[in-house]
């Protein structure tokens, strides 16, 4: 088993990023054309904890190299699963997710978690437990295991671009509709 850990701060309240997650994979974000789909298949809400929980199928295009996707059978299209937790009580995003495509070969479980560092700043703590589970062969599974940190590690920059984007974006959107309501509070104040 090989891990991958990586960490930064946005420089974005909690509020932002923990809304600005929803939008991951859209548009706004040049950087996540992998993606191919995001479903929700359930989401719900404890009545006594306020934690917000989702499970979300991804679907993505995969770009692993060559030798390893050709060990893999070749298909091109992967599915994660994903668990998500809002607590807004504590101010705190989990997400926990797991490759469902090739599970029999490579078994990838990652954590994410956003957590306050500040009033404006948000802490992003990412770990993958990455374990090949292809046959006897050390050597193989040691490749195929390096091979995969490597590309968590090159995903983890450009996600972290991509998402850098989307929480700009949202910014200016939440800041221009804020000020349409204000003036739209403001002319009905006028009115009366």
């Amino acid at each position: 088993m090989k891990v991958f850990s990586n960490d930064c701060t946005f420089d974005y309240s909690w509020e932002e990023v923990s809304t600005a997650n929803w939008r991951k994979y859209c548009p706004w974000n040049d950087k996540s054309t992998h993606v191919i789909a995001v479903d929700t298949l359930s989401r719900s809400v404890d009545a006594t904890t306020g934690i917000l929980r989702t499970e979300r199928l991804i679907t993505c295009k995969q770009s692993a190299p060559k030798w390893l996707n050709s060990l893999m059978g070749g298909n091109e299209t992967s599915h994660v699963y994903e668990i998500s937790y809002v607590d807004p009580a504590s101010k705190k995003v989990t997400m926990v997710s797991s490759n469902m495509t090739f599970s029999n070969i490579l078994n990838v479980q990652e954590t994410v978690v956003y957590k306050p560092a500040s009033a404006t700043q948000t802490r992003f703590e990412q770990q993958a437990k990455i374990t090949a589970l292809c046959g006897g062969w050390q050597k193989i599974k040691n490749a195929v295991e390096e091979a995969s940190v490597t590309r968590f590690s090159e995903n983890a920059k450009t996600g972290r671009e991509g998402f850098e984007a989307v929480l700009e974006m949202s910014r200016r959107v939440f800041s221009e509709e804020k000020k349409k309501e204000q003036n739209i509070q403001s002319g009905q104040k006028m009115v009366a």
